[in-house]
């Protein structure tokens, strides 16, 4: 099986998490798939196969070498992102992608004018859905590569490598992916999650993240009658979202810049809510902006009563730089198998999170790297198969480069 076959497969589960859900994995569907990938790895003859209750898949590729090698891993995760349906996918192949437009389904065109990443795969065969659900590239492009890698290194064993475990986790796109992750039965030095997207990507930078919930209690009266009695907690809402800095939001925002976002906000004259994420690479700044926010609710209870305004601020993930800093020989073999593979690096920092870097703060340093796919989350996602083969390649390269670290 090539590795479009094998990611062609993985498409027709529909692996959607959900972020209401107090299960793990949050959805039932996640477990079949799960399922389905245990199998597969006993097929292609990997040992250690387990599939724990929460669905978390583990496995080894054995060393064909003597001497102590460090045991590496790679890692991907098999739900698909809320955002958008991943029921029914209806995948196909663009051969030799000419630059131009692709209908996808009659009214349903993915256009360079619109997404300009596509003129990069000019000449490439391009993978895409029919413009109804996502195509979930993000990570069953990693995972296929993460597979097909395992079984290059099983048939040509002239490449020497230590033990390579994997795993394949439910729940990242709702931030969960790593809170079940058992670091020390995978029992490696460091790893890697395959979950970047276009040719080149290398993280090892993210977000440092928190979420805020803002409860405002307001005092329903009569309106005509309101005057020194009502506190319309609604009103109060759009007061605190405007004491927030409009400049520093997801949109008005790139690169190392963090923000405030706002994600929902809702409610009525005796109660309102709005829910926040906070974002920052800078752990100083981090602080200023979780600070800031009980700031504002400070201010509404001193300007309507004490209760009127709290702010619940929790922290949800820190950025890997901290620990990846110290074991910067992570990066440089990946830097090394980018170069040996003709692959340019293009290393930069996430602007969000993902499972390495709560992995990495669990005591595994792990960087993220590129899976090819570009336009997560929607149905105008493509993965070129020619870069799913390149990330393929590093993997295999990688493993190779650490059987010489102690050489």
């Amino acid at each position: 099986m090539d590795i479009t076959e094998r990611f062609l497969n993985y498409t027709k589960f529909d692996t959607q998490s959900a972020e209401d859900s107090q299960s793990v994995p949050s959805t039932e569907k996640q477990l079949a798939f799960a399922k389905y990938l245990a199998e597969e790895l006993e097929r292609e003859g990997l040992d250690d196969v387990e599939m724990d209750s929460n669905g978390y898949v583990y496995a080894t590729l054995r060393s064909n070498m003597k001497g102590e090698v460090p045991t590496i891993g790679f890692i991907s995760h098999y739900d698909t992102s809320p955002d958008c349906s991943g029921k029914d996918i209806k995948a196909r192949i663009v051969r030799g992608y000419n630059g131009g437009d692709i209908v996808l389904s009659e009214g349903i065109v993915s256009s360079p004018k619109k997404f300009p990443e596509l003129l990069a795969h000019v000449g490439e065969d391009l993978i895409v859905t029919d413009g109804h659900t996502l195509l979930g590239a993000d990570d069953k492009a990693g995972i296929a590569e993460i597979v097909q890698a395992m079984c290059y290194l099983r048939d040509h064993q002239e490449i020497r490598h230590g033990d390579i475990r994997v795993a394949f986790n439910p729940d990242e796109e709702i931030g969960m992916g790593a809170h079940h992750f058992d670091v020390e039965k995978f029992g490696c030095q460091w790893a890697y999650t395959m979950d970047g997207g276009d040719l080149g990507e290398l993280e090892y930078e993210n977000f440092n993240a928190a979420s805020a919930k803002v409860t405002i209690k307001g005092v329903s009266v009569h309106p005509g009658y309101a005057k020194g009695k009502m506190v319309n907690a609604a009103r109060l809402a759009a007061e605190f979202a405007s004491m927030l800095p409009a400049d520093e939001t997801p949109e008005t925002t790139e690169g190392y810049e963090g923000f405030y976002h706002l994600t929902g906000i809702g409610g009525g004259i005796e109660e309102a809510t709005l829910s926040y994420i906070i974002r920052d690479h800078d752990r100083k700044r981090f602080e200023d902006r979780k600070d800031f926010v009980e700031e504002c609710a400070a201010k509404l209870n001193a300007k309507y009563g004490e209760g009127t305004c709290t702010a619940t601020v929790s922290d949800q993930y820190y950025n890997m730089k901290e620990k990846i800093d110290p074991n910067m020989h992570v990066i440089d073999l990946v830097l090394k198998a980018m170069q040996e593979c003709g692959v340019p690096p293009r290393v930069q920092p996430i602007r969000g999170g993902t499972d390495g870097a709560q992995l990495s703060f669990k005591g595994l340093p792990c960087p993220n790297i590129f899976a090819g796919g570009v336009n997560f989350h929607g149905p105008y996602e493509f993965v070129s198969i020619q870069v799913m083969e390149k990330a393929m390649q590093i993997i295999i390269k990688i493993c190779q480069l650490t059987a010489e670290y102690n050489d």
